[in-house]
């Protein structure tokens, strides 16, 4: 742009000169000077010229005085910046030689700079000595380093970030803290601070601060309007849980606060919804589950919903459970809560169908799980409980609070391995995200419908009918059969018993338990449809 502007003027310059030669040439005119007696005429055009040129030789004699007057310092001038720019390409060299790790090459180029530049007026030097040290495992020096960075205004973030490095490095994690807290608050626009502040914040449960702290850093503009937005309503959230036992009222109106921010953040609705309940205002903790239940329909949010009210009847949670589906119709937690809701209220016809509708939507451990429990409390078929139970070990596993790899039953706002914030996602974990691979074109409900055995009715209970007994003390004894028993069986022939004074027939001795399947209840006899009574002996 320079270079153009400089061309403009000196084409701007010749047209004015020759407009002007070319107003005079058309206007001819004789000037007549008298100096020292003599007469002297000339036309004003060759005036002109003399003037321009005496102008111009003036100029070129004051250049040249100008320069050699000047020319020491521009002497010096040149051999000072011929200097700066070698030191700076030593700098250069020897901040790529240390990012490369080369220790050697960093020393020997920092070594260069600090002859050629001023290292109080150059505080690179310093940075590359204290990656040098680093790389050389000379931590001590490096830390001296970094302090003496921090000391300067130019350097102090530079300082105070090493200086935060070799605290996390050491484990002193209050040293950290400080260094990180320190750059905060005279940065708040530095990301690394920030978010290192604000998770000890978070740690120490120090809500109010690490608010303030989001708050300068969306002002800094470091964070934009919907993170920020999302981690102030987490932050929210967590000190209204810490707030709920004490303080309902405060733990109520910072919840609503984190739901105008993030509208679907479950945990802010559940304490909301339990400070309305400690207030008695059922509707309105109802309303706010309602709300949050459209947008992410979540377990929780079912069951605090089901039992805002703990005298309900179970008939009356199924229907809570139902004005819920309603909400949300064909999702999966919708149908899980009005069957989980139905079996309480022993409506097994709908909680099967609900359960089944769930599995089509998606086969999950909990729905198979549900289904063996309505199995059992319906029918008690151990085949078909059996089933369910196996079909859950195939499907995939269900969501949990997971965050950073670690599995939560509850809520969290900061993650107990890293201490990052907002970390908890509701998802499968990552380790359990499905069961072995289904072949076959049918989808895993279907086919566990399909395979589901058949309903085996129950065996009525037979009560043992005491047989008929004759016994004498004198006289020999004789032990009969049970009517039913004979009705069934040929008679045997007495088998002979020494000196002739018992008989016993063939069928009431009691069969040993080698060559027989042993007595398990859950194992069936196929050579006995229906057990027998044995004869019971009474010996005196």
């Amino acid at each position: 742009m320079t270079t153009v502007l400089k061309i403009l003027f000196f084409f701007i310059t010749i047209l004015v000169l020759g407009f002007g030669f070319s107003w005079l040439a058309d206007r001819p005119g004789a000037l007549s000077i008298i100096w020292e007696g003599q007469l002297i005429e000339m036309s004003l055009m060759v005036a002109a010229t003399i003037i321009i040129g005496i102008v111009a030789i003036v100029m070129a004699f004051w250049w040249l005085f100008r320069t050699l007057w000047t020319s020491p310092h521009s002497v010096r001038r040149y051999f000072r910046a011929r200097t700066r720019d070698r030191g700076y390409q030593a700098l250069s060299t020897g901040l790529i030689a240390a990012g490369a790790g080369n220790a050697i090459l960093a020393r020997k180029m920092s070594a260069r700079a600090r002859g050629l530049l001023r290292a109080d007026q150059e505080p690179l030097i310093l940075v590359l000595d204290a990656q040098a040290s680093l790389i050389e495992g000379r931590h001590d020096e490096a830390r001296r380093l970094f302090q003496q960075m921090s000391e300067d205004a130019e350097t102090r973030e530079l300082g105070l970030r090493g200086l935060y490095v070799e605290a996390s490095r050491l484990g002193a994690h209050e040293a950290a803290r400080q260094y990180a807290e320190t750059a905060a608050e005279n940065a708040p626009y530095l990301p690394w601070a920030a978010k290192a502040t604000l998770e000890y914040r978070c740690r120490a449960g120090h809500w109010d601060d690490a608010i303030r702290l989001l708050d300068q850093q969306r002002v800094a503009h470091v964070l934009d309007r919907h993170e920020a937005d999302r981690l102030k309503a987490v932050l929210l959230t967590a000190k209204a849980q810490d707030q709920l036992e004490g303080e309902p009222l405060a733990a109520r109106d910072h919840a609503l606060k984190a739901l105008k921010l993030a509208k679907d953040l479950v945990p802010a609705a559940i304490v909301a919804a339990k400070a309305y309940q400690r207030e008695d205002n059922l509707r309105k903790a109802a309303h706010t589950l309602e709300q949050v239940w459209k947008l992410s329909p979540h377990p929780e949010i079912a069951q605090a919903y089901v039992r805002s009210r703990s005298g309900d009847s179970a008939v009356d949670r199924l229907k809570k459970a139902e004005k819920l589906e309603a909400l949300k119709p064909n999702n999966i937690e919708s149908l899980l809560a009005v069957a989980e809701a139905a079996l309480e209220a022993q409506e097994f016809d709908k909680a099967r169908a609900k359960a089944e509708a769930a599995a089509r939507i998606e086969s999950r451990e909990r729905v198979y799980l549900l289904l063996a429990d309505i199995e059992e409390a319906e029918t008690g078929d151990q085949g078909r409980i059996r089933h369910w139970m196996g079909q859950a070990v195939k499907a995939a596993r269900d969501p949990a609070w997971v965050a950073d790899g670690h599995v939560s039953e509850r809520w969290m706002p900061v993650s107990p391995v890293t201490g990052r914030l907002d970390a908890f996602e509701w998802k499968v974990p990552f380790d359990q995200i499905e069961g072995p691979i289904e072949e076959g074109n049918l989808s895993g409900a279907e086919k566990a419908l399909g395979t589901l055995p058949p309903i085996v009715p129950k065996e009525p209970e037979q009560v043992p009918r005491p047989s008929a007994r004759i016994i004498d003390e004198e006289a020999p004894v004789v032990i009969e059969e049970k009517p039913e028993a004979a009705a069934n069986k040929q008679a045997a022939a007495p088998l002979p018993v020494a000196n002739g004074e018992r008989s016993i027939k063939a069928d009431d001795i009691v069969e040993p338990f080698f060559g027989r399947p042993p007595d398990d209840p859950g194992v069936k006899d196929p050579g006995r449809a229906a057990p027998e009574a044995k004869t019971r002996l009474k010996l005196f």
